[in-house]
């Protein structure tokens, strides 16, 4: 089968591969349809992960038809068009039944690596490194899929692939930021970041109740397609961030803040520099320059929600502003089948379509072009779908 493989950093190649085979009962094969380039998948591609290897299939956004089914797998039907979860789960240790399904104790073979960097192991996950379990990911024409007794869930007919194939992350990662702002009717949300995952959490927002979101990000057409959304915009490349938040707060500041960005936020300035330097040597793993100005935003008593991807040590953070404001921070790899259900329903319902925030759609052949044109945000890139079955 072809399938996208990480090669170097920024180097991804579409290559011939074994197809994938059942290891396991639990497992299933499905035959990708749709599948998608996550801003995740550029911190691999930037060599922001140590634990990658050269031809590890990238990819954890997929969906598709259900081809081969492992003896214990009951709950779906060879022919079902099915979404995963980037998040691998089994269903039944003590975060699963807890339904903190990212934190899954028994999914990731390779947690003595993760519990070296992190302390304790989080969940495996699709395509992502092997610090999560070296799975091999879905940007590729079929994926297996271990615990697919948990994982697979049946769309129904009507829905299109790319009404449903964000329900693997971005959707719920969007809805779950925005439910960790602890958000009341009325409340003021500031969301830095206006990528996809940006977009849905501006929604999520206002789905969830806040009055008022502002948005704040320095691309012309994110900032766009956030103002369609609902949100007041600001571009931080023009204006002072932290003063205008006030201004447009009466002075106490946002309700709760959120960092949508993650490592590589783009910072302003001496400190941008600093970032930048010291991530490149790997001082530091992370630019957490979004998160700084967040913290130091919000208002008192506030929520701070982390979205965004962080894999290892970040500095200069506001400690002091954090601890004396009583601010409360929530993040965290998404708990995507703890949402799968309610979120399939709004979209049944027309409160949302999340094809929005598609604007490229590439036959995987082209996913090193597709890479690079969501790297640099060429071409007004917010979001580009592969499709496994197109002729290039």
């Amino acid at each position: 089968m072809k399938a996208v493989c990480w090669q170097d950093t920024h180097k991804v190649e579409v290559n011939t591969v074994p197809d994938p085979k059942i290891l396991d009962p639990r497992d299933a094969i499905v035959k990708i349809t749709t599948t998608a380039i996550c801003g995740s998948d550029l911190h691999l591609y930037d060599g922001y992960n140590p634990t990658m290897k050269e031809g590890d299939i990238l990819g954890h956004e997929f969906m598709g038809e259900v081809v081969e089914l492992g003896s214990a797998v009951k709950n779906v039907n060879i022919g079902d068009r099915v979404v995963v979860p980037f998040t691998i789960s089994c269903g039944s240790c003590f975060f699963c039944k807890r339904d903190l399904w990212s934190l899954c104790d028994n999914s990731n073979p390779n947690a003595a690596m993760a519990e070296k960097l992190l302390g304790h192991s989080p969940a495996g996950l699709f395509g992502y490194s092997h610090m999560t379990g070296g799975y091999a990911g879905g940007q590729a024409e079929y994926a297996r899929v271990p615990f697919a007794d948990v994982g697979l869930f049946k769309i129904p007919e009507g829905l299109t692939d790319e009404q449903v194939v964000f329900l693997t992350d971005i959707f719920p990662t969007g809805y779950m930021a925005a439910e960790n702002c602890n958000i009341e009717p009325g409340d003021t949300v500031a969301i830095w970041g206006c990528g996809p995952v940006g977009q849905f959490a501006i929604r999520s927002a206002f789905m969830l109740g806040a009055g008022r979101v502002i948005a704040i990000v320095r691309v012309p057409e994110r900032l766009q397609m956030a103002k369609d959304g609902g949100a007041e915009i600001l571009n931080f490349e023009e204006i002072d961030v932290g003063e205008a938040l006030k201004e447009m707060t009466g002075g106490r500041g946002p309700d709760s803040v959120m960092d949508a960005v993650g490592m590589e936020a783009h910072g302003m300035g001496l400190e941008g520099l600093y970032d930048k330097v010291k991530q490149t040597v790997r001082l530091e793993t992370g630019r957490p320059h979004a998160l700084r100005q967040a913290i130091v935003a919000c208002r008192k008593g506030g929520t701070v929600s982390v979205p965004g991807v962080y894999t290892g040590f970040i500095d200069k953070m506001p400690m002091g502003a954090f601890m004396n404001k009583s601010l409360t921070m929530k993040t965290g790899q998404t708990h995507v089948h703890r949402y799968l259900r309610p979120l399939l329903d709004s979209i049944q319902n027309g409160k949302i379509d999340p094809s929005f925030v598609i604007t490229h759609r590439l036959p995987l052949e082209q996913a090193p072009h597709g890479y690079e044109i969501f790297k640099h945000k060429q071409d007004n890139c917010i979001k580009v779908i592969l499709k496994p079955d197109q002729v290039a």
